[in-house]
């Protein structure tokens, strides 16, 4: 940052020089400063961003295939089939959302159904992983109790 830093400021007076031979180097320096400061933004805060957001993304992913492998889940792996199945695969082949879901959504299912039934999705989704949540979160805090009196 201190080199890229150094480097534009010092090359600033060129930007806004106006005799005949400042004008000569300008396509350069403009090159220059604003490749500098551009590449710095890119490399010190938005590479680094996507890195821990693809980092994120991807322990979600592991948690979730681990969820879905234990035994006790198997429950939820036919759960999250027939939910897939019924708002984003439905709407996928034939075009349109099924006819009771789109009783749901009146509005949206006529316009853009795609988007209905994703927002559908996102809905089951979160009506069936709030409570597991909440009963795991729930089940953790008796475990911990158990752990701290004994």
């Amino acid at each position: 940052m201190l080199t890229t830093l150094t480097t534009v400021l010092g090359l600033a007076p060129l930007l806004y020089e106006q005799s005949s031979q400042a004008q000569f180097l300008r396509p350069t320096v403009i090159t220059l400063v604003y490749g500098l400061g551009f590449g710095m933004i890119l490399v010190l805060m938005i590479v680094p961003a996507l890195i821990a957001v693809q980092n994120d993304i991807g322990r979600l992913m592991r948690a979730w295939r681990r969820c879905l492998r234990a035994r006790r889940a198997s429950w939820m792996r036919g759960v999250t089939i027939v939910a897939t199945a019924l708002s984003l695969g439905w709407t996928l082949w034939t075009g349109a959302l099924i006819e009771p879901l789109a009783a749901l959504m009146p509005g949206l299912a006529g316009d853009a159904p795609m988007s209905a039934a994703l927002l559908l999705f996102f809905i089951g989704v979160a009506l069936i992983l709030l409570p597991v949540y909440a009963v795991s979160a729930l089940a953790y805090q008796i475990a911990k109790r158990r752990r701290t009196t004994a």
